[in-house]
């Protein structure tokens, strides 16, 4: 099976990234929301970022313009009649994802495979909403989209070989670097960082050091870009929270326990970047 067409459910900030990579690599991409102007906004963010690699002279004008002409805007979710591949970036919520994935299923054509973007939700149960779950299957990008390389593909208990290959080798049509991985909890990625991450804030709710401290420690002793604490600003509070209680619902296991503190910035509000506070403030 040959993969021409695609289309990208949710324009935020993973759903635009993975449209533009995958209109940079030649496919034909439908760009879906559920209004006209979350749309319009990832389309914007796409030219944008497309834009300032023509600036930096990392991509010529005509290759910006052919790229933004194979991108279309949907607010239609009929308009999956007509594709390949359909790579849902939506919420990250259960319930939501497997309404849509029903959805899809009644409306895709029979050939498509329909991929999750979901960070650490279950494929199997994912693709249970579907007739179709020998072609249903994982591909977690990593954010931002555009730059980073890894992407986890995962096999759901149905997923058939021939639709890992193809995802696969799309993947790496993309100029990703794919690894295979089974369907548990958090995956690879989210089962090693959130952990860590949320062992960074106990280190900082039981007073261990300070935020800056603990940041710098990881930083300069252990050579990481930025520290966890910064990192799960720009990840956002609510979704680290989200993912460390999927961890612990989905093992059982009192090693993936959210901290309190985590839990008490997400009701303040305090998400990270995104709302102007987290662990640090973004305001000033």
């Amino acid at each position: 099976m040959k993969i021409e067409k695609v289309m990208v459910i949710g324009a935020g900030q993973m759903g635009s990234g993975i449209a533009q990579v995958c209109a940079m690599s030649g496919y034909d991409v439908i760009l879906h929301d559920l209004k006209d102007v979350y749309v319009e906004r990832g389309l914007g963010t796409i030219n944008r970022n497309l834009s300032r690699q023509v600036e930096k002279g990392k991509l010529a004008e005509q290759d910006k313009e052919a790229a933004l002409s194979r991108l279309k805007p949907s607010t239609q979710i009929e308009n999956a009649g007509e594709v390949d591949l359909v790579i849902e970036a939506a919420v990250e919520n259960m319930a939501i994802k497997t309404k849509l994935f029903k959805e899809l299923d009644g409306i895709a054509p029979a050939h498509a495979i329909l991929a999750s973007n979901t960070s650490s939700l279950p494929i199997t149960e994912i693709a249970a909403a579907t007739n179709r779950p020998e072609k249903v299957i994982g591909m977690h990008f990593m954010n931002p989209v555009p730059v980073m390389k890894l992407v986890e593909i995962i096999r759901g208990l149905a997923t058939a070989d021939d639709v890992y290959s193809v995802i696969e080798d799309m993947a790496k049509s993309l100029n990703k670097v794919p690894v295979e991985v089974n369907d548990f909890p958090g995956f690879v990625s989210n089962r090693v960082l959130m952990p860590m991450i949320n062992e960074a804030v106990y280190t900082l709710y039981e007073g261990v050091a300070s935020k800056e401290a603990i940041d710098e420690v990881m930083k300069l002793g252990m050579n990481h870009p930025m520290g966890p604490l910064t990192l799960a600003d720009f990840i956002g509070l609510d979704t680290c929270l989200y993912i460390m209680e999927t961890l612990q619902e989905g093992f059982g296991d009192d090693k993936y326990r959210p901290c309190p503190l985590l839990r008490k910035y997400v009701k303040a509000g305090w998400l990270g970047k995104k709302s102007g506070r987290g662990f640090y403030n973004y305001n000033q």
